[in-house]
């Protein structure tokens, strides 16, 4: 994970000199030809920064005690479905498939069965391990096809010896935690309207010496499922819902399961997440867990998943490729030519509005808007000069608010005031850096189901201001990112992926003006902090989403307008303010940000991990076997 707030950043070189090798070094060659010098020498640092929380003393720490996995096999659950593990095999090396079977026995959650199709009938060592291992356990069932099928149809025939209620995904050399099936049981009874449940995940090393990059996701979260299969392992689904929609597709073969996660989730009810490591990918010289740039078919199969998805949906768009492999950007085009209302609160501060004003003028891709200007006691006489020469745009209308400075009731101000369909909240500090900023954001606010949209925001000297908030960081709200030089992508390249979020700043904000009035605008109660995360929330909790668009982006000199909290009257407000957020939104400040993990740091913006107790210290040797291995990884990106 990224830690270093400096442009240069640093490597840990001991870090990658340890995974040097032949293969690691042809992997590294094959990248460098990818990216090129400039971005392979940004991800290079990535991928090997110094971790402020290891990941594997953090793991060490996470894994379940016997004690635990022991009062988990003494539960009596109400409704304890019966889950299918269906596992497609073909030519799996002999110590991968018994470790396989091995973290089946091993569950605490018994009512499973196992269900192998196997592709390679004539591999008898295979045929051997199987024979044995459904001999030992009536819950494993294979069975063996005539001939290779292929990934889909293998999987489609796994699916056919089904006969749980729940259907879980499991590819023939990786591993489940003992408490994985627990777990998904476990939210099945807190959920049981949930159709889909997936969890998190982590990989493993060929030999399980080292667990590394846990991937800790967010709940639901349709628009990064758009940009990256981020629900993959573990998967388990209602059968019915895969009888539904036919199973595997052949024609998608090396994203198969891609297409089929969107096919499931457009069918489900409600889909559940459990925030828990409980799926270990193995990577190895053939995974794609290792070698993402091997099979280019693969991220052209799930290019053509996410259309296949739009389609069904209704949705208008376009999908493209990122310069990241597996992560895609879906560009929604603008619908018609709606009036687009440009707020902007303003006192004195005439050069920065200016810059504002010119930047939109000059990147006027889209060019049906408004600019109301909502003037609030400036006392500077070349302000007003100012004022008279914007008279003459017909674009521009001047407001005057003569009460004391108040971010919200300004604002509410000028959105009465708006004749626009869409509202676009703009900070005076902010100038345009990408021409398509406005149609971009405007595209992806005329979907249905979104209600705002936020930016990408940059500082002057090219570090991020914005990518993003989180709810509950910092104490309230905090922004991700925050310092991390602009070029850089983050965690899992989140900084740089379209995504649902519980807020974003209005710093650059824009609101169908329909949302904004349902949800009675900004709380006026909230002067300066907060307001905008307030109105994000309310806008969750009227069933609209809130996305962070980072296509669109600007610069922000953040606050000029404002000056410093410094004063006994500022930091009184300023509590107060506190004090009405942890009042009105108690129980997602409890719960946890949906749109974040609770794993991951609340005190730090780039997605580190949060601190365990009992980090560092050894496991007895049973607990550690159970887990899967030694665990001394590390966390990294994929690069």
């Amino acid at each position: 994970m990224n830690t270093d707030n400096t442009p240069g950043g640093r490597i840990q070189w001991s870090r990658l000199l340890k995974k040097l090798s032949p293969y690691t070094i042809q992997k590294g060659l094959r990248y460098f030809k990818h990216y090129g010098p400039k971005e392979f020498w940004i991800r290079l640092h990535e991928r090997f920064e110094p971790e402020e929380v290891p990941y594997g003393p953090w793991y060490e720490a996470y894994v379940p005690t016997e004690e635990t996995l022991e009062k988990q096999r003494k539960r009596k659950f109400t409704h304890a479905p019966l889950i299918s593990v269906v596992v497609p095999a073909f030519k799996t090396p002999r110590l991968f498939l018994c470790q396989m079977l091995d973290s089946l026995l091993a569950q605490t959650y018994t009512n499973w069965e196992l269900c192998i199709a196997n592709g390679s009938p004539e591999d008898a060592e295979m045929a051997e391990v199987l024979k044995a291992y459904a001999a030992k356990d009536k819950r494993i069932r294979f069975q063996n096809l005539k001939e290779n099928l292929g990934i889909a149809e293998n999987t489609n025939a796994a699916f056919s010896m089904a006969e749980g209620e729940f259907v879980g995904l499991l590819d023939h050399d990786d591993l489940l935690a003992p408490n994985a099936l627990y777990e998904i049981a476990l939210a099945l009874e807190h959920e049981p309207e949930a159709d889909v449940v997936y969890t998190d995940e982590d990989k493993v090393t060929t030999d399980l010496s080292e667990h590394f990059q846990p991937h800790l996701k967010p709940d639901f979260n349709l628009d990064l499922l758009r940009s990256n299969n981020y629900i993959c392992h573990f998967f388990v689904v209602r059968r019915s819902i895969v009888e539904k929609t036919g199973g595997f597709r052949r024609e998608f073969d090396g994203a198969q399961d891609y297409d089929f996660i969107f096919r499931c989730v457009e069918e489900a009810r409600k889909v559940a997440h459990v925030p828990e490591i409980l799926y270990h990918w193995r990577t190895h010289k053939a995974s794609t867990a290792d070698n993402p740039a091997s099979k280019m078919y693969a991220f052209d199969a799930g290019k053509r998943a996410i259309e296949a998805h739009l389609k069904r949906t209704g949705i208008k768009g376009t999908v493209n490729h990122t310069q990241d492999l597996g992560f895609y950007r879906v560009k929604y085009p603008v619908q018609g030519q709606p009036l687009v209302s440009v707020i902007i609160p303003n006192k004195d501060e005439k050069d920065s509005l200016k810059a504002c004003l010119d930047s939109i003028r000059e990147n006027a891709v889209y060019d049906n808007y408004e600019i109301i200007i909502v003037e609030n006691n400036s006392v500077s006489e070349e302000i007003f000069r100012y004022y008279k020469e914007l008279s003459k745009d017909s674009r521009i209308r001047l407001l005057r608010w003569k009460k004391a400075f108040n971010y919200s009731a300004i604002n509410n101000f000028g959105a009465k005031h708006a004749n626009g369909e869409y509202l676009l909240f703009l900070n005076n500090d902010v100038t345009v850096i990408t021409p398509e900023w406005m149609r971009e954001m405007l595209g992806v606010c005329q979907r249905p189901e979104v209600g705002a949209v936020g930016v990408k925001l940059i500082y002057p000297d090219n570090t991020i201001q914005h990518a993003g908030c989180v709810v509950g960081m910092g104490g309230i709200a905090g922004h991700m990112f925050v310092d991390m030089p602009a070029n850089r992508t983050g965690y899992l390249h989140k900084a740089s992926l379209l995504q649902d979020m519980s807020a974003v700043t209005a710093a650059c904000m824009m609101m169908k003006k329909a949302v904004f009035e349902q949800v009675g605008g900004f709380t006026e109660e909230l002067a300066v902090a907060f307001n905008d995360v307030d109105l994000c929330l309310k806008v969750n909790r009227a069933g609209y989403l809130v996305v962070y668009d980072p296509y669109a982006q600007l610069y922000h000199a953040e606050s000029k307008t404002r000056g410093a909290e410094d004063d006994k009257g500022k930091v009184r407000r300023f509590q107060t303010e506190i004090e009405y957020m942890r009042c009105h939104w108690l129980d997602i400040l409890k719960k946890g940000d949906p749109y974040y993990n609770k794993n991951l740091s609340l005190t730090k913006w780039n997605y580190s991990l949060k601190p365990l107790p009992g980090m560092g210290k050894k496991k007895p040797a049973a607990e550690n076997a159970a887990s899967g291995g030694k665990n001394a990884g590390s966390i990294g990106h994929n690069p």
